[in-house]
């Protein structure tokens, strides 16, 4: 099933390392290929990931790619690259110096690995993913944003957390952007197929969505001089294997709209079928009035986020 199957991983920091030495425990693929500025660090990394899948008697070879040119072919490319947030930096700076970075590494991707399906993970997540499908020219379907899996992983284990019991049974959903606007929701998170509603209060609920929103920074709060890596790595583990494998699973993942939820020319996570063509469908769940809004303020936030690349001319330049 996965003879010859590639996967590129540009970015091989935190959490681009951990979803190659995911792949490459569950030999999910033939090949991964790593990219990264630091080419000693990669090829270090890639060494010491190569010698973990033999120890399982993976199948797995994890190679480098010192140039874009030899990242060919791939069938899955993950994009982790970019620049935290640095002390004095608005949100702003933070945007056009990941777009910028963004808009290389698409341009590489779309001319080495044509036929790939791109899953950022990149922040601001919604935004990047706008930046990846402009530049890339390739079909929405093939251009996906990391964020709904990660952020429903948190809820359901927040829940059960509150609920002390249920763990592996807790199924939460998450859509919207991967922000402070995402949209947790209540009603569609089950322990066991039982609602959520009906086994704790609507203060706890409450208190679990805020702490959701919240969860990246919290991590961060602990770990002072970094962010989480393993949960990201993780969910995006799961999309890569539901494409290699075409599962059809259902996954929120951050898509461009185009009418869904009443939104067009906005990224954002809703739940869709992933396959090996990618986001093969999108899911409509009926939300009401409350979520809508939610899910409405959402998609204003990215899109601000797009109206200031917008202002900067960041698509003409070089058009």
């Amino acid at each position: 099933m996965n003879q010859g199957k590639r996967v590129g991983i540009i970015g091989a920091g935190n959490v681009g390392a951990t979803v190659a030495y995911s792949l490459a425990m569950l030999g999910s693929c033939h090949e991964i290929i790593l990219r990264d500025n630091k080419i000693d660090v990669a090829k270090g990394k890639a060494l010491d990931m190569s010698q973990a899948a033999a120890a399982v008697r993976s199948h797995t070879i994890v190679s480098v790619a010192e140039e874009m040119s030899e990242l060919t072919n791939c069938d899955v490319v993950v994009v982790t690259a970019g620049s935290p947030r640095l002390p004095g930096m608005s949100r702003d700076d933070l945007l056009m110096i990941n777009a910028n970075i963004t808009k290389e590494v698409i341009e590489g991707i779309a001319k080495y690995s044509p036929d790939s399906i791109i899953i950022m993970v990149s922040n601001p997540l919604d935004a990047m993913t706008y930046v990846a499908l402009r530049e890339s020219g390739f079909e929405r379907s093939r251009v996906i944003g990391m964020a709904g899996i990660l952020d429903s992983s948190r809820m359901a284990s927040f829940i059960q957390e509150k609920l002390g019991y249920g763990a592996g049974q807790i199924r939460a959903s998450v859509m919207g952007g991967h922000g402070d606007d995402m949209v947790p929701l209540p009603r569609y998170s089950t322990v066991a197929g039982v609602p959520i509603t009906d086994i704790l209060t609507a203060h706890e609920i409450d208190e679990i969505v805020m702490r959701t929103r919240n969860g990246g920074a919290e991590i961060v709060g602990h770990l002072k001089t970094g962010s989480a890596y393993y949960a990201p790595a993780r969910s995006t583990t799961i999309m890569v294997e539901a494409i290699l494998k075409d599962t059809k699973q259902i996954h929120p993942c951050a898509v461009f709209l185009e009418g869904e939820y009443g939104h067009s020319d906005v990224v954002s996570g809703v739940p869709v079928m992933l396959g090996a063509n990618g986001a093969e469908k999108i899911i409509e769940v009926t939300l009401d009035d409350t979520e809508k809004e939610m899910f409405k303020n959402s998609c204003e936030s990215v899109r601000t986020l797009i109206d200031t690349l917008n202002k900067k001319k960041f698509f003409n330049k070089g058009e």
